[in-house]
């Protein structure tokens, strides 16, 4: 990030990294506003309305969160500002502009700084929603299976690893939290009865990812489980249907013995409804259906 570095630690600097973070695109692609213009003002959202994206100021930074990348305003003590990119639900810092570009910082991921308060921010929206959604994939081809399964009894309690669990429509796996409410997320709902995620991304951590860590249900391998989102799938003979991806959050952070969040978006696994009662084992095939 020495590009973020030869423009300064200005606000406009900061705010033109997070845009060009998100987008994916060259730092040097992206306006920076400057010193007493407005970071929404016409100078950037002319640039992202060729884009046909604008932006959306947040109302209340502080308390607002979101299952995707958003632009937070940092107020330090001594009253300087600048933007980060927000993340997750409840949200945390995933990219500090000035952090990354620290060689002093041994974590770039390390983002709290003490005193610091969350002021205001905006979201990054598409100008018409119905066209920018993005179209379904193809369905996965390889049949995966179950590495492992866990339930834990209630919010925060430890992982339990067990060969077999009931899965109950609607609801979630027998002896786990959220089968019955006890979790830190409501029961119930859409995409609340079963959680996912790939033994290969929690292969990719030093240590491996522990599941007292990541806090997924099942444990696969050899499937795309992003590819799952929309689609019914089969566990053994218990069938599911992916509803969205098992984004990261500052919760999933905080059981972390290390700096997850960033490292898990997009990678986080998948949220998904049981449709038929079953039992679902370790060893059970995976597979799109």
């Amino acid at each position: 990030m020495q590009e973020v570095q030869s423009r300064g630690a200005s606000e406009g600097a900061t705010f033109a990294a997070c845009l060009a973070t998100i987008l994916e695109l060259p730092l040097e692609e992206v306006p920076e506003p400057p010193p007493g213009e407005d970071l929404a003002g016409w100078r950037v959202s002319r640039w992202l309305g060729g884009l046909s994206l604008g932006l959306v100021p947040v109302a209340d930074a502080a308390s607002f969160s979101w299952p995707g990348p958003w632009i937070g305003r940092l107020r330090s003590p001594a009253g300087r500002h600048r933007a980060v990119v927000m993340y997750g639900v409840p949200s945390g810092v995933v990219f500090d502009p000035t952090v990354a570009a620290d060689p002093t910082v041994a974590d770039p991921t390390t983002t709290e700084r003490q005193g610091d308060e969350l002021v205001g921010g905006f979201m990054i929206a598409a100008t018409d929603i119905a066209l920018a959604r993005p179209q379904p994939g193809a369905a996965p081809t390889t049949t995966g299976r179950v590495e492992a399964i866990f339930v834990a009894p209630d919010a925060g309690a430890p992982a339990r690893l067990v060969e077999a669990a009931d899965a109950v429509a609607g609801r979630g796996l027998d002896g786990d939290r959220h089968l019955d409410g006890r979790g830190t997320f409501p029961s119930g709902l859409p995409g609340s009865a079963l959680t996912l995620i790939e033994n290969e991304v929690c292969e990719s951590f030093s240590p491996p990812l522990t599941a007292d860590e990541h806090r997924r249900n099942v444990i696969t391998r050899g499937i795309d489980l992003n590819a799952l989102v929309g689609r019914e799938f089969t566990i053994g003979g218990v069938r599911c249907r992916g509803m969205r991806l098992c984004e990261p959050c500052t919760v999933v952070d905080g059981y972390g013995t290390r700096p997850l969040l960033r490292a898990l978006v997009h990678r986080g696994g998948l949220r998904a409804d049981i449709l038929k009662d079953g039992t679902i084992r370790r060893g059970d095939p995976v597979a799109a259906a």
